[in-house]
C-alpha cells in the first residue's frame, strides 16, 4: 500500500477535528467567562439557575464542535465528531484553570471543600463531550445525505 492509499482509507481527520475542536473552543471560552464574572457579582450564584443554565450551555458547545468536524471529514462523521467534541473539552481545561488562577478566593483545583475540577465530573465531562460531538457528527451527516439525496432526486 502507498501513502496515499493509506491516508484515503484514514478515519480520522485531524485537520477537521482541530478546526471543529476550535470552534467548540470559541463558543466555551466566552460562556466560561460569563460564569466567572456572574460567580463573582452574585452573592448566591450556587443555588441560582444561572450555574445550570451555563452548564446546558458548555455541553451543548460539543454539539457544533462535532458538527463541524463532520462536514470536513464526511467519510467519517460520527469518528471526527466525536473526537472534536473531545478535544474542545481538553482545550477548555487549560482555560479553566487560567480562570481559577485569576480568582482571589481560589477554592481547590481538585481537592478540598468545593473544589473546581472533581474526579467524576471530569469523567463525566469526557463522556458527554465525546457523545455530543459524535451527535453533531451525526446530525451533520443526516444533513448532508438529505441534500444528497434532494440533489439527486431532481436531476435523475
Amino acid at each position: 500500500m502507498t501513502a496515499p492509499e493509506l491516508d484515503s482509507r484514514a478515519a480520522v481527520r485531524w485537520p477537521a477535528v482541530i478546526r471543529g475542536a476550535l470552534l467548540g473552543l470559541a463558543l466555551i471560552i466566552p460562556i466560561t467567562i460569563v460564569g466567572a464574572i456572574l460567580d463573582r457579582s452574585m452573592d448566591n450564584f450556587d443555588n441560582s439557575g444561572w450555574r445550570v443554565v451555563l452548564a446546558l450551555l458548555i455541553a451543548l458547545t460539543f454539539v457544533p464542535a462535532g458538527a463541524y468536524a463532520a462536514r470536513l471529514a464526511p467519510a467519517a462523521p460520527l469518528t471526527n465528531g466525536a473526537l472534536a467534541g473531545l478535544g474542545t473539552f481538553v482545550a477548555w481545561l487549560p482555560v479553566r484553570v487560567l480562570i481559577w488562577l485569576t480568582r482571589d478566593d481560589r477554592p481547590g483545583l481538585v481537592s478540598g471543600r468545593d473544589p473546581v475540577f472533581r474526579p467524576g465530573q471530569l469523567f463525566g465531562f469526557l463522556v458527554i463531550s465525546t457523545a455530543l460531538g459524535m451527535l453533531g457528527g451525526y446530525l451533520a451527516s443526516r444533513r448532508r445525505a438529505r441534500a444528497d439525496d434532494s440533489h439527486g432526486s431532481s436531476t435523475g
